[in-house]
């Protein structure tokens, strides 16, 4: 009987031990309610971002606008520059264009600036594109410009020929061991080559424009090209001016889009080509050079560029030469507008 009693009694002791080491451990361990809660609090506070992000997007392409927002009656966001690719695309197409959420009607008119959106869009982290640190949006393009180490950089000697881009903390290392510098006169003659090849030719234009300001006969007029369709099955959008008077010739000023391609709205990148139609008869032919400028009343963004065309009777239309926009969001502003005003400067070389 003794035996058996000193097993159980060995049993209860073990027992009562291991729950109160269990106890005295549970003493450090955090409740699960309060672990729950510190965690929910950082998702929210990191989630946050994404959801106003979601909710602050623009309507067409998903991402948070960089410049302007615009809304439509009902609410709906869009950056500036989608806000504008519909209104051209409504256009090519001969459509009134809606908001691509509720599809109400949206113009220049009846759309507005979110002034709120924009400012909290701008206050939103975003992330540098080169070491990948956040900040507020506002702050985002400084950094990246001006004050980030890792942003893209090129060597002081790339003027004579040295091609090496990198961050900008290593620059200072890379210079001290550039070879450029150390180069022969033959090898650095090519580089300059190619840059006084560059000077040369913008020099050419400015050289060009100040010998076309020495003719005798120079006008200007204020050009309003305005949309209209052809009449063919699928009409085509083109603009054209109203007549004006030059040289004592009656004039016409024709555009089309993409050189008349077939669907412009099934192509992203869209460019405008003009050409100049002399509409009256004329008995000898007339030497002309002429530029587009953006002139005080319109705010055409189109870099200078000097055509020149002998009109006769038998050939009294140029061709469709281009205007050169920087980039087809520019074309779309246009496009999306009512009119599209610039200047053309007409020289009339004397016999």
């Amino acid at each position: 009987m003794s035996e058996s009693s000193e097993p159980a009694t060995s049993s209860s002791e073990t027992t009562s031990s291991t729950e109160a080491v269990v106890d005295k451990t549970d003493d450090f361990v955090e409740p699960d309610c309060k672990r729950r809660k510190l965690n929910h609090k950082n998702e929210k506070k990191f989630e946050l971002e994404d959801r106003l992000g979601g909710i602050l997007c623009c309507a067409v392409c998903l991402d948070l606008p960089k410049t302007a927002v615009y809304q439509c009656t009902n609410g709906h966001l869009m950056c500036a520059g989608c806000f504008t690719h519909v209104l051209a695309d409504a256009r090519l197409r001969d459509e009134l264009a809606t908001c691509p959420s509720c599809r109400v009607e949206i113009s220049k008119t009846s759309a507005t600036r979110n002034l709120a959106v924009e400012n909290a869009i701008s206050e939103l982290p975003s992330e540098c594109q080169f070491c990948n640190q956040r900040f507020p949006r506002n702050s985002l393009e400084r950094h990246e410009e001006q004050e980030c180490d890792e942003r893209i950089s090129g060597c002081k000697f790339s003027r004579i020929g040295c091609p090496w881009r990198g961050p900008l903390h290593e620059r200072s290392e890379h210079e001290n061991e550039c070879a450029h510098p150390h180069r022969s006169g033959a090898d650095v003659m090519e580089s300059l080559r190619t840059i006084d090849q560059e000077i040369a030719d913008e020099r050419k234009i400015y050289d060009s424009i100040f010998e076309l300001l020495g003719f005798e006969k120079i006008l200007f007029n204020d050009i309003q090209l305005k949309p209209y369709r052809t009449e063919e099955f699928v009409h085509r959008l083109f603009y054209e001016s109203s007549r004006f008077s030059a040289f004592n010739n009656q004039w016409v000023v024709k555009a089309r889009i993409n050189n008349s391609q077939k669907d412009p709205t099934q192509s992203s990148e869209r460019g405008l080509t003009y050409q100049l139609i002399l509409k009256s008869k004329t008995t000898t032919p007339m030497n002309l050079s002429y530029i587009v400028l953006r002139g005080p009343v319109g705010d055409i963004k189109v870099k200078p560029t000097i055509h020149q065309f002998e009109f006769s009777e038998q050939d009294n239309e140029s061709p469709y030469l281009p205007l050169r926009l920087p980039d087809s969001n520019e074309c779309n502003r246009l496009l999306a507008a009512k009119v599209i005003n610039f200047r053309l400067i007409m020289f009339l070389a004397s016999k």
